[in-house]
């Protein structure tokens, strides 16, 4: 190819780009590996489209969206009815994965799955429980030979949807922990340091021996961080897994807005910390091409896109939620 065609296509490269339809959106850390592959898959299908996502966390993107400074927005933890009240047009919650929060630690030469009850879990983040080899704890894992470490807590800084999910838990599960912390996506945190994402989070617990955290399923596979079993309301101790996901998933009495908690749920089979993660559409958006990119896309991610969540270790809406999402898809404009 000669110069002056190369510089040619280069040129025609840089116009197309400049002409695409961007859309910018920002939110939780917990979908970012299906978001991204979406969003990429997507773009190289629709030449004249291309979405960038920032995984900053959910508070940010439900400020960033609640500001007007991007096109949608992405959490794990449903918008407030204060926060929806602010926005200058109504906000769509559209499930698009669920996905388990689960207590991941860094423990030499224990292989085994350490098992954790709800009180356990509670007098943990709690501080009240400060070595592994505490009583309660071995109590609970018979045979396991735990090492003399002091325990460090690790948590999230960020205003975080994996923190709404594992403190919404806590709350349903310790009365103590509903009255001295409570459930939202930042709380005080009454011990340990924090660490920015999931991302962050999971980079401490690989780090430090003796630490446990709260991560989501996702993050935890692919760092190869140990987690544990964790006892449900009919009291048998559940592995966070696709099956025991969807066991935590209602299917009847959705609302219709799409706005609710799944954790702690009576089924014997289901996880215990479990839930959503949304993406936050506005109904109506200020450009109306982007509108049209947004409810073109969410189309595609019902029909196409729900196919692949399960690779990354992530679970599929039941197929009920989808139909009835299709409809609401419909009112994007």
């Amino acid at each position: 190819m000669t110069r002056t065609a190369t510089v040619f296509f280069c040129i025609l490269a840089l116009c197309a780009a400049a002409s695409a339809q961007w859309l910018n959106g920002a939110g939780a850390t917990f979908p970012n590996p299906i978001y991204q592959k979406w969003f990429t898959e997507y773009g190289a299908a629709h030449p004249g489209v291309r979405i960038n996502y920032q995984s900053l966390g959910s508070g940010a993107g439900i400020r960033q969206l609640m500001a007007g400074t991007i096109d949608f927005g992405a959490s794990d933890a449903p918008m407030t009815d204060e926060q929806l009240a602010k926005c200058p047009v109504k906000i769509l919650h559209i499930p698009t994965a669920l996905g388990a929060v689960v207590p991941s630690y860094n423990l030499p030469g224990v292989t085994q799955e350490l098992r954790f009850t709800p009180e356990l879990l509670s007098a943990i983040f709690l501080g009240k429980i400060t070595r592994w080899k505490d009583a309660a704890i071995a109590e609970a894992n018979p045979g396991v030979a735990l090492p003399d470490l002091p325990i460090l807590v690790v948590h999230r800084s960020d205003a975080s949807g994996s923190t709404y999910v594992f403190t919404d838990y806590l709350s349903k599960v310790s009365p103590e922990w509903s009255a001295k912390v409570g459930r939202n996506m930042s709380v005080k945190w009454p011990v340990g340091p924090g660490g920015k994402g999931n991302e962050g989070v999971a980079g401490m617990i690989r780090q430090i021996e003796g630490s446990i955290g709260y991560i989501e399923l996702v993050y935890a596979v692919q760092n190869h961080i140990s987690h544990g079993l964790v006892r449900n309301m009919k009291g048998n101790f559940v592995r966070a897994s696709k099956e025991s996901i969807t066991a935590a998933a209602p299917s009847t009495n959705i609302p219709d807005d799409y706005r609710f908690s799944i954790t702690n749920p009576e089924d014997k089979e289901a996880y215990p910390i479990a839930g959503f993660t949304w993406l936050l559409v506005p109904q109506q958006s200020k450009d109306a091409a982007k509108g049209k990119v947004l409810h073109d896309f969410l189309i595609w991610m019902l029909r196409d896109g729900e196919r692949e969540v399960a690779a990354l270790t992530y679970v599929p809406l039941p197929d009920a939620m989808i139909k009835k999402l299709q409809a609401a898809v419909e009112t994007v404009h």
